[in-house]
């Protein structure tokens, strides 16, 4: 009797239905590892601005793969050679491609674990799935990490024009609202070929990348570095900064188990990569337990702490009162920073020590188009490669591939400083 296929189809609000393609990648679907990022949201706090941004890694990662399985499709007809192993690691790869994200994502990348990234968690995660699933996500780690010899599938994963970004910049615009950031993705898709094994596209799609990458500067200034965003994360980066605090000197505080484990421990990145003093086993297993409900539960309880600092930030970040803050294109001057630290010492009532909690600063920076990773090269009609900064009408390669970068200055509402206030301690 021929064994019935557990393909399954998902009904997406972007795309409409998405295909499972294949047993395997259900299985992973379905594992413990990858359904944890149901409750780790997509875009961390900015549902404090856009409240409809509440869609999370889970529904992402099932786009991206939903992109690139249209990719492999768009590439074979094209007459590419892909054969089944590796069009199944390509699905693995960019399905698990963001399963190292912490709770709210992006916020607490170097809160919980201050020296690895998302993607060595990635990583790590990867191999530990790979010894549960019998090796075989080799080949689909090895795509992840670029070591595979055919280059053109890590470019579908980790590029300029990757699945990844494709399937966030639709899926951020549609949940947030924000039009600005819709881009064609099936046109771009569309347009991929391959040549000398890279990723090119055809140079009918040369307006469609020109929007896609116009769209992701729009987005990260209207939604991914929204100030009030920055500032809700700021806020919570310093509940688990004094969390952590408290901890260490032994003060008795309520946590999840899972959360525990992170604020107990400094997780190095020697331990991430099983070379350090703790079991990178052990690493994986309470990440797998940690999401964006361990956070919530854990601030509720702390807003009644009798610690005064935990407890203030705590009720900023649940109840969204959130600093004040200030953004520009120069650092803000010593002077400026000192006063906003007295002024809130004086109105909170605590020591020099302690303010920094409440009043800090820092930069946030952008740049669309990074001339350092593999380069969006164009397939010109007559057979020719050209970078699109060549060939593009309207692209400024030297203005979107320049890093762009914003000062941040937060304090307390209270102290109802002005702009002009600030700024008039600015230097001449």
């Amino acid at each position: 009797m021929k064994k019935n296929s557990k393909r399954k189809i998902v009904n997406d609000p972007v795309y409409g239905f998405i295909d499972i393609p294949g047993d395997f990648i259900l299985e992973l679907i379905e594992s413990k590892w990858f359904q944890r990022l149901r409750h780790i949201k997509q875009l961390g706090l900015t549902n404090y601005v856009y409240p409809g941004a509440n869609h999370t890694r889970f529904q992402h990662s099932l786009g991206a793969l939903h992109l690139m399985s249209l990719a492999i499709e768009t590439l074979k007809i094209k007459g590419a050679h892909i054969n089944k192993d590796e069009e199944e690691a390509a699905y693995a790869a960019i399905l698990l491609h963001d399963i190292g994200h912490g709770p709210f994502s992006h916020a607490l990348e170097n809160s919980l674990i201050p020296e690895g990234t998302h993607e060595d968690i990635s990583l790590l995660l990867m191999q530990v799935i790979n010894r549960e699933f019998d090796g075989r996500l080799a080949l689909a780690t090895e795509i992840f990490l670029g070591e595979y010899h055919r280059h053109f599938l890590h470019d579908l994963v980790t590029g300029q024009t990757d699945m990844d970004r494709l399937d966030y910049l639709s899926r951020d615009s549609y949940f947030t609202g924000v039009i600005e950031g819709s881009v064609g993705s099936d046109r771009i898709i569309k347009m991929l070929n391959i040549v000398d094994d890279r990723l090119v596209i055809e140079e009918k799609g040369i307006y469609s990348i020109e929007n896609f990458l116009i769209a992701r500067r729009l987005m990260y200034w209207q939604v991914y570095m929204h100030k009030t965003v920055i500032a809700a994360e700021r806020v919570l980066v310093a509940v688990l900064k004094r969390a952590r605090e408290l901890v260490e000197m032994g003060e008795e505080i309520y946590l999840t188990p899972s959360l525990a484990y992170f604020l107990q421990n400094r997780i190095s990145k020697a331990d991430i990569m099983g070379k350090g003093n703790l079991d990178k086993e052990e690493i994986a297993s309470n990440f797998s337990r940690l999401d964006d409900n361990d956070i919530f539960q854990c601030a509720k309880i702390w807003m009644d702490h009798t610690d005064k600092i935990l407890s203030t930030l705590c009720t900023s970040f649940i109840h969204r009162k959130l600093p004040a803050i200030e953004l520009k294109n120069e650092p803000f001057s010593p002077e400026s920073v000192s006063l906003c630290k007295t002024l809130a010492g004086d109105l909170m009532r605590i020591g020099p020590n302690m303010v920094d909690y409440f009043v800090f600063t820092g930069e946030v920076s952008n740049r669309t188009y990074a001339p350092d990773e593999p380069q969006v090269n164009i397939l010109l009609k007559n057979g020719e490669i050209k970078n699109i900064s060549e060939v593009s009408e309207m692209f400024d390669h030297r203005a979107l591939s320049q890093k762009t970068i914003k000062y941040f200055l937060c304090y307390p509402k209270k102290m109802r400083l002005t702009t002009s206030d600030l700024w008039s301690l600015q230097p001449e």
